[in-house]
């Protein structure tokens, strides 16, 4: 028979790359992760990787168990899932991956409200991109993510995840306070000739700011990239860029920015996602449950533009 565990060390393998890094996911030294593959091969009477430059890609036959391997860990997850709904209290631990925004807009109240009504349960939080957060929950990394998605900009699609939307925010133009800026301007065309802060290359609201720009007859002189938006707010405000900013970032504080309406009136859709294996699971629904009022709770207030 099969080793389970050495089945879903090929999987991580198939998620990760190499040997190194699924050692290091799973807290093993490289020699031994390759000599439990090489016994999976020989259960299996098959060869199951093959080297491709420096990484190993799967056979057909390793692709296989691949797959099997997931609908194990899916099984096992739903197994656990069953059991702790047997409990009489809520418990266990919630792994979560949230981008900055969400992380200071929705998880402090959502926290609150899990400690006061699931005192039992552990929430661990990471920082991460909506992109690469949602791929690691697929892989088993998290257990839910809250991620983002920008207008004309699908996130990814991965199977067995399920998604479920959170809220909406309105994106405006944020400009310096006119005491502060060193070209006035109130339009997103007039913007064209000013500095501009956006977030890295590859991220979606880069490709939404970068498109919204070219729409309105520009190419933006992107001078500084950070993904910290509370950097890039402190740029604008002090008069040496422009951006575009969602309303969440303005939440339990105030700004000296200038917030400009946008052509089309866009929104970003805030939503979590955990894997479908997992949806029974008393402690991420509880959660899921939280966050949902902690976004009601922050969609009755919003953004005070100077």
């Amino acid at each position: 028979m099969l080793d389970v565990r050495r089945l879903i060390l090929l999987r991580e393998l198939s998620i990760r790359g190499t040997i190194a890094a699924v050692a290091e996911a799973m807290l093993l030294s490289p020699s031994a992760v390759s000599q439990q593959l090489s016994q999976l091969e020989k259960e299996a009477g098959a060869e199951l990787t093959r080297k491709a430059g420096r990484r190993l890609r799967l056979t057909p036959q390793g692709e296989l168990l691949v797959a099997s391997a997931g609908e194990v860990l899916d099984t096992l997850e739903r197994a656990e899932a069953a059991l702790r709904t047997s409990h009489t209290t809520v418990r266990g631990t919630v792994r979560v991956a949230v981008f900055q925004s969400a992380a200071l807009a929705l998880m402090p109240t959502a926290l609150t409200m899990m400690t006061r009504q699931h005192p039992d349960v552990r929430v661990e939080m990471v920082q991460r991109e909506p992109e690469q957060a949602l791929h690691e929950t697929w892989a088993r990394d998290f257990d839910l993510v809250i991620a983002e998605q920008y207008p004309a900009h699908s996130t990814p699609w991965l199977p067995g995840l399920h998604r479920r939307e959170l809220t909406t925010d309105a994106i405006h133009l944020a400009l310096p306070a006119t005491d502060a800026a060193l070209w006035p301007v109130g339009t997103l065309a007039e913007a064209g000739r000013l500095p501009w802060v956006m977030e890295p290359r590859g991220t979606a609201s880069r490709h939404f700011a970068e498109q919204l720009c070219r729409s309105a007859g520009f190419e933006p002189d992107v001078r500084y990239e950070t993904a910290d938006l509370q950097a890039q707010i402190r740029l604008i405000e002090s008069g040496n860029a422009v951006g575009l900013m969602p309303d969440l970032v303005w939440t339990g504080r105030s700004t000296t920015c200038r917030l400009e309406r946008l052509p089309g009136d866009p929104r970003r859709t805030i939503f979590t996602a955990q894997r479908e294996a997992g949806l029974e699971a008393p402690a991420l629904r509880a959660f899921r449950e939280m966050l949902a009022g902690a976004a009601e709770l922050q969609a009755r207030g919003g953004p005070t533009g100077g």
